[in-house]
């Protein structure tokens, strides 16, 4: 058996038999009974009481002995109830009710769990909320059924919130029934062996199970080995589960890691494993976490020892020694097939063997650990007992995920000095400043806030300060003299008033704390006996792994702090705080609409979706938008000796996977592919039959014999639909069966079978036989979504679809146009949680939803009316950190969601899509390119079945042609259309002139901003308490094209009022380098895309993306390059924009100063910032304020014509290769001969046209020279003037008051 195949057989194997079994006992027993009833007196306890007849013993719901409840003494968060259940109980249900005849009850509550009475567990719902919903009176009782049930013996109750016109109080019931275990104790030198007697047999379904708690952060809990040296192995790494496979035993390897699942499981609490195959899917799971695989191989045989051992794994013939580091703490419940491990253990049945010391009782140490809560107030203070031997020492152990945080400071003498014990950038640092200024420094520790313990050993003796971390070699500070302590020391932050916050305080949890070698007693602070606090919580570690599950979308990486989590989205090619929005354009055409021209380019054909982007080549030299995707097979194939039994076969390997194809062909309107096919002596067709004896597979792998434009299932070829057949005997020219070579080359059309994913060739192993074929690209046109539209004409009408998918994230995307003041576009309802989107009035779009945390309302509000009946784009997007809403080009608004609120939007109603349930507030016009996380909604074929909307939208600009180009807006006119260009670099009736102007090197043109730029944001007061607003996300998109020959020369800068600026220039050497300088106190970051000399007199397109950290660059036809900049920065307050020579340049880097001190000699054309376009500013708003030309500027055709120069070489090329395509069999001589004429002739085209170039380019410096010195711009034609510019420049002036025949 081959070893891959052997592997898999083992894996699939073993975990068919680890897994046979199961744990259940039958019927599931009613778990709903009350608990406090029969409890005694001594049960009950309290933080605190008011009086004795507010004390806990009367917490009983329904009672109303004493003072009808318990209130303590303050109502504070740091009150709590404390119940003993006499035993480890299963807990089902907790009920509350205030206190009998008064106004004191509670709102929300935490629930603490505990085997012990320390060490406790808070408990969370499924969405990790912590708060419990409580009461609105004194007298109803509010139950609360736990999601899943809680094993434990303690139950602590902490109030949060309470009537705010009372104070607390409350009484409270507890349900659940007896909890019976069987345990067992493993010391990390020991485990059980269990060995089988009887082979089990395989199954559909097999389950194993156990608990397990333990300290120690490594171990092994789970071992089994099976023939041929198989094992799987399921360990404790680092707090984390992780199950392994293994070919040889006694490898020193890990093995391959099958599943990882769960984090911080050391924490002393109980942990539920479950592992469960059906048929060859495998589920791990630990508590509520859960990951899965697919087990491969046949796995229907057995192939194991069945012999399995628990807690380590012992070397065969070496008694007390174990393979791994075993596990050290106790194992609950352990089920193996059906089979109770431990009760067998116990009886010490002789299929099991115990090695080492294994007992069956839970006695584990209980460690008290205390948690810091607040970054900025939390603190600890003790009094500094002296230490027998002299000096300072300190112990103690933590575990955090933040960065940065405080440690322990103390006063030393003599003179003033400070030792400082901090976590500094993932490090540990230790300070000593005298006198106020820095002393000494040593660094300890890496990455020490990972979230595992570490501990920390700190020493001030013999002249030398030592620190140590988890037993590293210390690193030290020596001293000239003895130092001891003097005043408090100071452990996770400080007051205010006793040293200099310099760092926050440390937040996270502390455990193990000696002083001078006195251990702290906890229960003695928390009691108020020893030293002081702030903002602690004793008794329990709050930590959280926020990260688990990862929220982060498209495999982007999870990283947190103590209080949130980020996503890096570096590499995935998706943005936002979730990493949810693709970076890319969706189709070819939708990169044509922005304005972009032929070249290679990422398309994301389920945007937000899980496809991911790929790699297509976009052509536009043509009416139609070509997609064009290639596989590995480009060149000619040429075949012979092949036949039925022994075929060719050539399969296609693809620039895109199968699930991307197919994406890319369902939203195209037609896709096509070529299949050129040259034969000699070799049929298509058995003649006798009918037969097949070549054919194709199409993309799901179904095989095809009909060739070339022809209707599936039809076994012919293009000529006989031509009736132009060699021999019209046969449907095929090969099957003619002629000496000479014949064609049968065609156009696959049928877009259900594309792409073509293998040939097979049969019939070439007859003398003379050969067969020569080439499978061309896939080649798609068109968007079928982009234009896909449906019209509401009766306020009560409305589509509706299948309920969103949208509980962690959602976006919305959509164009609409109307003439009503309002009307609903979107909406979905749940019981309580919805979303919404509408035009809430003629200019202001309205995005709202709530999730559980109450109603949220984000809008956007236009400086012009909305009811225009023109297009208007609108996307909104929620997800578990943030909302968003875009409408057109106005600014991105933003709404941080709560920190630990809901997160799961929970929708239950049809989704209605321009209307809503209630059928009012409905939407009366247009909607298009409705998308939901990327898919498409078929609003055509929906509007047909439904009363009140029609399919499609009428109007000129409701076309699937794109009649304005470049950013350009399409505006309906009574008799016609107008294209808007104000967003557009580009000019014309259609927005398709390039706006060219020649620079020489004392030209510069520089727009200022109306206002400093970052004011312009759309702000507005938050909607809900409990959200918060942040600024618009750091994004920026240049566009631009040039032609020079000089170098160094500056092309672009923006600069800001807070000495920020971005460059973009040409080096000595003539490549494109981009400067990008966010942080005044940090060095710029400088990128160069294109290493070549780009100073060559030819043109050159480049555009520029910028996504917080994320840089993305295109020049020319290549492919988008992604750059990381060194800081997400925002441009603060952005001053100008400025083309050609900088004349002021204090904050630039010296190679920035030398290239703007040059200037720009050339062509500068089609410049887009953002929404600013500079150059048709400078050419229609002469006089204006806002845009300042220095020295002679002249507009030219400069760019157009470097285009066309451009275009012809490309045109001449794509002839050369079409040709060379279509005569494959040709003689190479006649070939080399036609290649050399083409040469010739673009050669001597490109010549003529250089020649041109440089005359026009002569005659209009002529032009200039002879014109005053002013520096006023001449046009060359003064009847294509370009129309005012003002909806550029103030933003609050209508489009509509200057409408002529077209817009720039």
């Amino acid at each position: 058996m081959p070893m891959g195949s052997e592997r898999a057989a083992g894996i699939s194997a073993l975990i068919g038999a680890l897994l046979l079994g199961s744990c259940g006992t039958g019927a599931q027993e009613v778990c709903d009974g009350p608990l406090l009833t029969n409890l005694p007196p001594s049960s009950f306890r309290s933080s605190s009481q008011l009086t004795s007849s507010h004390g806990p013993v009367f917490a009983k719901v329904n009672r109303r002995e004493g003072a009808g409840g318990w209130s303590p003494l303050v109502s504070d968060r740091y009150q709590w109830l404390e119940v003993d259940l006499g035993r480890r109980t299963k807990i089902t249900a907790v009920a509350t009710q205030g206190r009998y005849g008064s106004s004191d009850w509670l709102t929300a509550y935490l629930l603490m769990f505990s085997d012990t009475g320390h060490n406790w567990r808070q408990h969370r719902q499924e969405d990790s909320l912590g708060a419990f919903p409580g009461n609105s009176n004194a007298d109803s009782v509010v139950q609360y059924k736990l999601e899943q049930p809680v094993i434990a013996r303690y139950l602590r109750l902490i109030p949060l919130d309470w009537n705010p016109t009372g104070r607390i109080g409350l009484r409270l019931e507890i349900y659940g029934c007896r909890y019976t275990s069987d345990v067992a104790n493993f010391d990390g030198s020991s485990s059980l062996v269990y060995r089988l007697s009887v082979r089990p047999s395989w199954t559909d379904m097999e389950v194993i199970s156990l608990k397990f708690k333990t300290l120690r952060n490594s171990g092994t809990l789970l071992h089994a080995e099976g023939q041929r040296d198989h094992s799987l192995t399921l360990v404790l790494e680092k707090g984390r589960l992780l199950l392994y496979h293994q070919q040889g035993v006694s490898s020193s390897s890990s093995g391959q890691l099958l599943v990882s699942v769960g984090s911080l499981l050391d924490d002393q609490h109980w942990h539920a494993v479950h592992v469960e195959r059906f048929n060859k899917q495998v589920n791990v799971s630990v508590d509520a976490h859960m990951q899965h695989f697919h087990a491969r191989g046949d796995g229907h045989s057995l192939e194991v020892d069945y012999e399995l051992s628990f807690g380590g794994i012992p070397l065969p013939g070496k008694p007390g020694t174990f393979l791994r580091k075993n596990f050290h703490g106790c194992m609950e419940n352990l089920y193996y097939n059906g089979i109770n491990i431990i009760d067998l253990a116990k009886r010490r049945k002789p299929q099991i063997h115990s090695v080492g010391n294994v007992t069956f009782s839970c006695s584990q140490p209980q460690l008290v650990a205390c948690t810091f809560l607040s970054s900025s107030s939390s603190f600890l203070s003790l009094p500094s007992a002296a230490s027998a031997t002299g000096g300072f020492s300190a112990r103690l152990q933590f575990r955090t995920w933040n960065p940065d945080g405080l440690l322990l400071s103390v006063q030393l003498e003599p003179e003033p000095q400070r030792l400082v014990l901090q976590i500094s950038n993932s490090r540990l640092h230790l300070t000593l400043h005298v006198s106020g200024r820095q002393k000494s420094e040593v660094s300890a520790g890496h990455r020490v806030n990972d979230g595992l313990w570490h501990a920390v050993n700190l020493s001030v003796k013999n002249l030398q300060i030592s620190v140590s971390v988890d037993g590293e070699p210390p690193s030290t500070i020596e001293l000239w003299e003895e130092l001891e302590t003097r005043g408090n020391v100071y452990i996770g932050g400080c007051p205010s008033t006793s040293c200099q916050r310099l760092t926050p305080a440390f937040q996270g949890c502390m455990r193990l704390v000696s002083i001078n070698s006195q251990p702290l007693n906890l229960s003695h602070v928390q009691q108020g006996l020893l030293g002081s606090y702030n903002e602690l919580q004793f008794d329990t570690c709050s930590i959280r792994d926020r990260c688990l599950p990862n929220l982060c979308e498209h495999a982007a990486r999870c990283s947190q702090t103590w209080s949130a989590f980020s996503c890096d989205c570096s590499g995935t090619g998706y943005s936002g705080a979730t990493c949810h929005n693709s970076i890319y354009e969706s189709s070819c055409e939708a990169y044509k609409l922005i304005g972009s021209s032929s070249g290679f380019f990422s398309i994301d054909p389920d945007g937000s979706g899980p496809l991911g982007p790929t790699q297509v080549y976009c052509n536009m030299t043509e009416e139609k938008v070509w997609t064009v995707l290639t596989h590995n097979s480009s060149a000619p194939v040429t075949v012979q000796g092949s036949s039925l039994h022994r075929p060719h076969v050539m399969t296609l390997n693809y620039s895109a996977t199968a699930e991307q194809l197919r994406a890319i062909v369902s939203g195209s309107e037609q896709c096509q592919q070529e299949v050129v096919y040259n034969c000699r002596k070799s049929h298509l067709f058995n003649t006798k039959d009918g037969s097949p004896l070549s054919w194709w597979l199409d993309r799901e792998g179904e095989r095809r014999s009909y060739w070339g434009g022809f209707l599936p299932g039809v076994q012919q070829c293009s000529c006989s639909l031509e009736e132009n057949c060699i021999d019209m005997n046969f449907f095929c020219n090969c099957d003619a069966d002629s000496e000479a070579w014949a064609n049968d080359s065609g156009i696959l059309s049928y877009k259900d079978h594309l792409p073509v994913s293998q040939v097979v060739i049969g019939d070439t192993n007859r003398t003379g036989s050969q067969a020569v074929y080439h499978v061309g690209p896939l080649r798609c046109y068109g968007d079928k979504s982009i234009w896909n539209a449906a019209s509401f004409y009766q306020e009560s009408s409305y589509l509706y679809f299948p309920t969103l998918q949208a509980e962690l994230a959602s976006d919305i995307s959509f164009h609409f146009k109307t003439s009503a003041p309002s009307g609903v576009f979107l909406e979905n309802l749940g019981l309580k949680d919805f979303i919404r989107v509408e035009l809430s009035a003629p200019s202001v779009v309205a995005f709202s939803f709530d999730v559980g945390n109450g109603p949220v309302l984000l809008s956007v509000k236009s400086h012009l009316p909305l009811n225009d009946r023109q297009w208007h784009y609108v996307r909104a997007e929620r997800n578990v950190k943030e909302a968003s809403l875009q409408v057109d080009q106005l600014p991105l608004r933003f709404l941080e969601a709560p920190a630990d609120g809901h997160p799961r939007l929970r929708l239950s109603s049809q989704l209605f899509v321009g209307g809503t349930a209630s059928q009012q507030r409905g939407f009366l016009g247009c909607i298009r390119t409705l998308s939901v996380n990327g898919v498409s909604f078929d609003l055509e074929d929906r509007a047909r079945l439904t009363p009140g909307v029609s399919s499609g939208c009428p109007g000129y600009c409701s076309g699937s042609s794109s009649l304005c180009h470049n950013r350009g807006r399409c505006i309906e006119k009574n008799n016609g259309y107008v294209c808007d260009c104000s967003q557009s670099a580009y000019g014309g009736t259609t927005c398709d002139q390039e706006v060219s102007v020649s620079f020489d090197s004392e030209s510069s043109v520089t727009y200022t901003f109306q206002e400093p730029f970052s004011v312009m944001q759309n702000r507005s007061s938050p909607a809900s308490s409990v959200s918060t607003e942040s600024s618009s996300r750091a994004r920026e998109d240049v566009a631009f094209s040039f032609v020079t020959s000089q170098r160094p020369a500056m092309l672009l800068t923006v600069s800001t009022f807070s000495q920020q600026y971005i460059a973009v220039i040409l080096a000595n050497n003539g490549s494109l380098q981009i400067w990008y300088h966010l942080q005044t106190d940090t060095s710029p970051d400088m990128f160069s895309p294109a290493l070549g000399n780009l100073a060559d007199g030819r043109l050159h397109r480049v555009r520029i993306h910028r996504v917080g950290k994320n840089l993305y660059v295109q020049i020319d036809q290549d492919i988008h390059t992604k750059y990381t900049l060194s800081s997400d920065a925002e441009l603060i307050l952005i001053r100008s924009l400025t083309l050609g020579k900088v004349t002021r340049g204090d904050d630039f880097n010296q190679e920035v100063v030398r290239a703007a001190s040059k200037g720009f000699v050339g062509c500068l054309s089609s410049v887009q910032f953002n929404h600013v376009a500079p150059l048709k500013a400078a050419l229609t708003n002469r006089g204006s304020s806002l845009v300042t030309i220095r020295g002679p500027l002249v507009q030219s055709n400069c760019g157009a014509l470097a285009e066309s120069t451009s275009h012809t070489l490309q045109d001449q090329t794509a002839t050369a290769n079409k040709d060379k395509e279509q005569h494959q069999s040709g003689s190479q001589k006649d070939l080399a001969v036609i290649a050399g004429v083409v040469t010739a002739v673009v050669f001597i085209a490109v010549c003529a046209l250089a020649v041109i170039s440089r005359l026009l380019y002569q005659q209009r410096r002529a032009q200039r020279s002879s014109s005053s010195s002013s520096g006023d711009i001449k046009d060359e034609n003064r009847h294509s003037m370009y129309t005012d510019y003002r909806t550029e420049m103030h933003l609050h002036s209508s489009v509509r008051d200057n409408m002529k025949e077209f817009y720039i």
